[in-house]
């Protein structure tokens, strides 16, 4: 089945991808939030378009935005806009995503990156259709439909207090969660075929001779960590190493890195950027599993004890010493922050 009124056409057979799509179909002529959730390269973008374009609305405009790409107080103004002078370098007023999707359809990817205080607006957008620009106390009220995209699990973000559950609960009218491709391995030598295809054309060849048996093989077997989008890669780039058109792809190289002058990663190359948030939040030891594992070599509890303290000396500093604040850039609950400034000593920083 295949779709082309979307500016990208989404390809697939695989039973249970057919029946994300019918899903789709059912909930698109709905004016209602829609959630999407799926792994990272799944094609969950592609999804959010073919809800747009199925409504009633794919006449009007359809805004997308990736809400990891910026910091909080950039994509408070990238979403909702800002007045003039709302804070330093803002020497023009600007209309936000919110405004410039006015009666017609918003995808927001990433959705769970989003600050707790900006998940509030946003629940304000949601349920009333209302918000202010960056600076301003002006109501402006839009008619938006908003389709939200993560590649996380949001209750359990909600239980650890990560994610608002009452914007959860207004979110999640429907949710549609994409199988990843490991799943839809009847999908992957189709999807396979289209990519190498347009990969031949876009070398100005005539025609792609296919893959061998072999090839096939391994298409079949690899477990897809990056899902389409990996599928993709790999594929294209077996079909431009082919020396001549009528030749099959023989071989696959699936992870492109791999290489014996591969240069090893520092220890430093390791710590993030300052300012990242770290992905998780750091599990709790359990103190039987502790008690019963030998003593750690000194140098190696001394570099965890280093990175982690790094980690929250940068996020007191980023948070301006609000430690409710760091918490929530280290992706930590409070009370998991508080103790590790117990551990470390840093309580004097409060």
């Amino acid at each position: 089945m295949e779709l082309r009124d979307s500016p990208d056409p989404i390809l697939g057979q695989a039973d249970n991808f057919l029946a994300v799509l019918e899903r789709v179909s059912r909930v698109a002529p709905l004016s209602k939030p829609v959630l999407i959730i799926g792994e990272r390269g799944s094609g969950k973008e592609l999804i959010a378009a073919r809800v747009h374009y199925l409504s009633e609305r794919w006449a009007r405009p359809y805004v997308k935005f990736n809400c990891a790409a910026l910091n909080e107080e950039l994509l408070e103004s990238e979403l909702f806009g800002h007045v003039a002078g709302a804070y330093t370098g803002a020497a023009k007023a600007r209309i936000g995503r919110f405004e410039l999707a006015n009666n017609g359809s918003i995808f927001l990817d990433e959705l769970a990156s989003m600050s707790l205080r900006l998940q509030e607006k946003l629940l304000r957008v949601v349920e009333y259709g209302e918000f202010e620009r960056v600076g301003s106390s002006e109501t402006i009220k839009v008619n938006i439909r908003l389709i939200g995209a993560a590649n996380v699990d949001l209750p359990a973000m909600a239980r650890a207090g990560k994610f608002r559950e009452d914007l959860l609960d207004r979110l999640s009218f429907d949710v549609i969660t994409v199988p990843p491709l490991r799943e839809r391995r009847d999908d992957i030598l189709l999807l396979a075929q289209k990519f190498a295809e347009g990969m031949a054309q876009e070398l100005g060849r005539e025609y792609f001779a296919g893959f061998s048996p072999s090839a096939e093989r391994a298409l079949l077997a690899h477990d897809w960590p990056g899902n389409i989008r990996e599928l993709r890669n790999v594929v294209e780039r077996a079909v431009y190493r082919i020396e001549h058109e009528r030749s099959t792809v023989e071989s696959l190289e699936l992870d492109p890195f791999a290489s014996p002058y591969r240069p090893k990663a520092m220890a430093s190359q390791l710590m993030p950027a300052a300012g990242a948030s770290v992905a998780a939040p750091m599990p709790e030891p359990t103190p039987s599993v502790v008690d019963a594992a030998p003593a750690l070599p000194l140098v190696f509890e001394e570099a965890v004890a280093a990175f982690e303290t790094r980690l929250v000396r940068q996020a007191l500093e980023d948070g301006r010493y609000n430690q409710r604040k760091a918490a929530e850039l280290l992706h930590l609950t409070y009370h998991q922050f508080r103790g590790l400034l117990r551990k470390y000593k840093l309580l004097d920083q409060e």
